[in-house]
């Protein structure tokens, strides 16, 4: 027994405002039949696995937060081609109002 009938679709079809022809109707019950049987085979075949997010274990791969030594202001402006008052500085890019 097909799993979906050519009134179905036909009802599919006024549902969704589609204007089908008698072949495009014997057409597309054929094509919905066989997308619903193999949906049917698999979902019997896939029963017994577990849903998940993805197929490989998943685990946090990030390091404890550790306070370590930094660079110190000097240090770190000691390769800036221009500083102010321990800043960087830039060309303005800018106008006044913006």
């Amino acid at each position: 027994m097909p799993a979906i009938s050519r009134d179905e679709v036909a009802h599919l079809a006024r549902l969704s405002r589609l204007a089908l022809t008698d072949e495009e109707l014997d057409l597309y019950a054929g094509q919905l039949d066989s997308i619903l049987s193999h949906v049917q085979v698999i979902s019997q075949v896939a029963a017994d696995v577990p849903a998940t997010a993805s197929p490989n274990p998943t685990t946090n791969v990030t390091r404890p937060d550790v306070v370590e030594p930094c660079l110190s202001a000097g240090e770190a402006l000691s390769g800036a081609p221009a500083v102010d008052e321990q800043r960087f500085l830039v060309p303005q890019i800018l106008g006044e109002g913006e």
